[in-house]
């Protein structure tokens, strides 16, 4: 568990979906790449916000921002949080685009993920056109 006071949340089929941490009185759910995904809520809204959330999410387009070049289009190979005082990691790969002998590049990233690592928008390099 990444931190002693966060309680895990599992889907009915046991998969782990996140955390709940405590805040004051209030429930903060935390999602797979250790991001708080709500504002302080109760904790059954807290359970439903990461019910809802589900895993899905870590199979779309993601972008990985970078200081010296455009963002990267990844997808998300591994995500291991913290535990037992062992640092976790997130590791995501050039998108290949489903071809199997394609060449992609790895780039393992820390747990909790940075913001660098973001859902793709509107606008952002497609990665199949070239110009």
């Amino acid at each position: 568990m990444p931190r002693p006071d966060w309680t895990p949340h599992r889907r009915d089929d046991g998969e782990l979906i996140g955390w709940i941490r405590p805040q004051g009185d209030d429930w903060v759910p935390v999602d797979l790449f250790g991001r708080e995904v709500a504002e302080p809520i109760d904790w059954l809204d807290a359970e439903a916000v990461l019910e809802e959330r589900g895993i899905r999410w870590l199979a779309d387009i993601w972008m990985l921002e970078r200081e010296d070049a455009a963002p990267l289009r990844v997808r998300i190979v591994e995500v291991t949080p913290d535990r037992g005082g062992v640092a976790g990691r997130v590791v995501v790969q050039t998108d290949d685009f489903g071809a199997v002998e394609a060449p992609v590049t790895r780039f393992e990233l820390p747990w909790p993920a940075p913001e660098r690592l973001r859902p793709r928008r509107e606008g952002d390099p497609d990665g199949r056109i070239f110009r």
